[in-house]
Parts: structure tokens; C-alpha cells; sequence
């Protein structure tokens, strides 16, 4: 199987300097238009950008940050439409390499339940974004880009765990203070892997290279063990990291520093599709800590992010703006001074 790069028509890169690169999957999202019933009996389906990594990325070009996505995609429409579709939400397409004889990833969700649909993943034989080798990588832009994002589906399978592995050591920790992050994203999809001992032990090696670290309680078990949340987080920040999120469902996000642990309270919404609040999470979290914010502040935008996604049909198309991420998080701060309680939702 040929899975080298080749060269791909692409709109020029963008004249501002990269600020997020985000690094995996990718693909064209297919969600059904009626809701509440299996795909077996869904009728008609709404296309869709898609993928974690290119989530985030669309996620932080709305909230206003240069973004650019390190993937590829195969030689067909589909991944024609992902360049395109990047453009359009001002993300630099020009890091999507083509692997001349795979297909772009097609991914199927049922609305049923619509807080956590079943995903079914078309990325056989193999994903293209699972192919990215040391000549896909813009090495300069992974040294000196102020946030790089990566996930551990990145390292479920070679080349692209080598490459993760390459970058991640090419790049470094970034220093404390230094305004530049480093971030993981668990991202554990068990379809992706043999299983949670293999992934752990990967997600430990990509552990020591990076500032920031996010999962849910399922993800930090695979990666550390636990899941309990405030031992997760614990032993997350005892492998050096700055920021370890663990993300608690109903009951909030927990955020820890190496000085102070807490946990933010989330947002309720009348959930549309719970797809993409973990990406619009992320795309928050990313802003706020290119702003220079407090971990608090981070996750409570963050959580906001996750909430109005929550309510909304798609992922990449459904990122809010920073305007409307001001407006949910001001309005629960004034119930909260009401003494009204405080409404549920969080991303995955």
C-alpha cells in the first residue's frame, strides 16, 4: 500500500502567523435529519466537516485564532470538500496531504440518544491521517507554533505514531511561563486499538512532552490507571505537566494545576447532538490559554463552548463565536448571583 504524499491543489497558506496547529483526524461527517432512531431506519443524512483535531481547529479560527490542520486526506471528492471546507472557516488548509490509495474517512452518527450518539467510523483499510510520515511535517511550524495540539488516536497505529513521537521530541516541553503549550488530547476511541494496556502505554510516552493534558473519566483511566477524577488529575500533573482536565460529565470539569485544584460547574442546554462539545471544549481551552487565562477560566469558557455545541446539529459548523461564549458565561454568572441554580451540560 503507497501512502505517500503527493502535492495537492490548495488555497496559498495564510499570510498571518499559525498560532493553533492541530494534528489528526479528519473526515466528512454524515448526520442523520431525523432524529431518535437507528441508522436502520434513518432516511436521509446532512454532510458535515469533521474529525477531533480539525474540530478544534475551526473551533479556535472562530474565537479569532490563526489555525492550521497537519492531516491527509485520500485523492477523491471527499478530500476536495475537506480543503474546501477548511478554507471557508478560515483554517489553513495547506498542511492536508493526500494518500494516493486510501479514501477520506466517512463517519455516520444515529441521534439516538442524541447526548451520546453511536459514531460509526469508515476508515478501513486504513485512515489516511494514520499515514503521516516525517516528510507530511512542516517541522518549523511544530517547533515554534504557540499551541500544538495532538491526540492519542495520533498513536494508535504507524507511521503516524512514530511521527507523533518525532514532533512531540523535535518540539520539547515548553517551559512554564513561556506562553507556548503543548496539548493532549485522550481522545480514546477503543475501536482504534487492541486494547486500553497498548493505549496506555503510548499515552505515557506522549505524556512526557506535553504541558496540557484533557480527557474524560474513561480516558484518564485507560491513560493513567483511575477513574477517579482528582487521583487522575494527580497523577497526570506527577508526570510533569501543568494543566491536567478531566472532564466529569453532569457534575463539571475538574482542572488542577500544580497549585490549586477545582472543579468548574457546566452548563445546561436541551441537547440537539452531544457530538463536538468535547472539540468546541477544546477550541475554547486553546483561546484562553493563548489569552493568558486562568485554568478556572479556561474550563468555564470551555464549558460553554461544549454547551451551545451540545444544542446545536454538526461539529465543525456549530462552533460558537467568542461573542456568544461572553453571553452563556455572563448569564450564568448573574443567576448564579441570584441565587438560581446552576443549569447541566457538558462535552464528552
Amino acid at each position: 500500500m503507497d501512502t505517500t504524499s503527493e502535492a495537492t491543489s490548495s488555497p496559498a497558506p495564510r499570510r498571518d502567523p499559525v498560532e493553533v496547529l492541530t494534528v489528526g483526524r479528519v473526515g466528512v461527517d454524515l448526520y442523520p435529519q431525523q432524529s431518535g432512531v437507528p441508522l436502520a431506519r434513518v432516511e436521509t443524512f446532512a454532510k458535515f466537516l469533521g474529525g477531533t483535531a480539525t474540530n478544534v481547529a475551526v473551533g479556535a479560527a472562530r474565537l479569532g485564532r490563526t489555525s492550521a490542520v497537519l492531516t491527509k486526506v485520500g485523492p477523491d471528492g471527499f478530500g476536495d470538500y475537506v480543503r474546501t471546507a477548511m478554507a471557508g472557516f478560515g483554517v489553513d488548509p495547506s498542511h492536508v496531504g493526500t494518500a494516493p490509495d486510501l479514501q477520506t474517512p466517512v463517519v455516520f452518527c444515529a441521534l439516538d440518544p442524541p447526548e451520546d450518539p453511536p459514531l460509526l467510523f469508515y476508515r478501513a483499510p486504513m485512515a489516511p491521517d494514520l499515514t503521516l510520515t516525517g516528510h507530511d511535517v512542516p517541522w518549523d511550524l511544530v517547533r515554534e507554533v504557540p499551541l500544538f495540539w495532538v491526540t492519542g488516536t495520533g498513536v494508535s497505529l504507524d507511521p503516524s505514531r512514530q511521527t507523533h513521537l518525532d514532533m512531540l521530541a523535535a518540539r520539547g516541553r515548553p517551559r512554564a511561563g513561556s506562553g507556548r503549550f503543548t496539548v493532549l488530547d485522550l481522545d480514546w476511541r477503543p475501536m482504534f486499538w487492541p486494547s486500553p494496556l497498548a493505549a496506555r502505554r503510548e499515552y505515557l510516552r506522549m505524556l512526557q512532552h506535553v504541558t496540557v493534558a484533557v480527557g474524560n473519566r474513561a480516558e484518564v483511566e485507560v491513560a493513567v490507571g483511575t477513574r477517579d477524577p482528582e487521583e487522575g488529575a494527580r497523577r497526570l500533573l506527577d508526570l510533569g505537566i501543568e494543566m491536567a482536565i478531566v472532564k466529569k460529565g453532569a457534575e463539571g470539569v475538574l482542572v488542577a494545576t500544580p497549585d490549586a485544584m477545582t472543579t468548574v460547574p457546566p452548563q445546561k442546554v436541551t441537547v440537539v447532538c452531544g457530538l463536538g462539545a468535547g472539540d468546541a471544549f477544546g477550541a475554547a481551552l486553546c483561546h484562553g490559554l493563548l489569552s493568558g487565562w486562568d485554568a478556572a477560566t479556561c474550563v468555564e469558557y470551555g464549558n460553554a463552548a461544549g454547551a451551545i455545541v451540545a444544542s446545536r446539529l454538526a461539529c465543525a459548523d456549530a462552533m460558537p463565536t467568542i461573542a456568544e461564549l461572553e453571553a452563556l458565561v455572563h448569564r450564568s454568572e448573574d443567576h448564579a448571583e441570584l441565587g438560581r441554580p446552576e443549569q447541566e451540560a457538558a462535552g464528552r
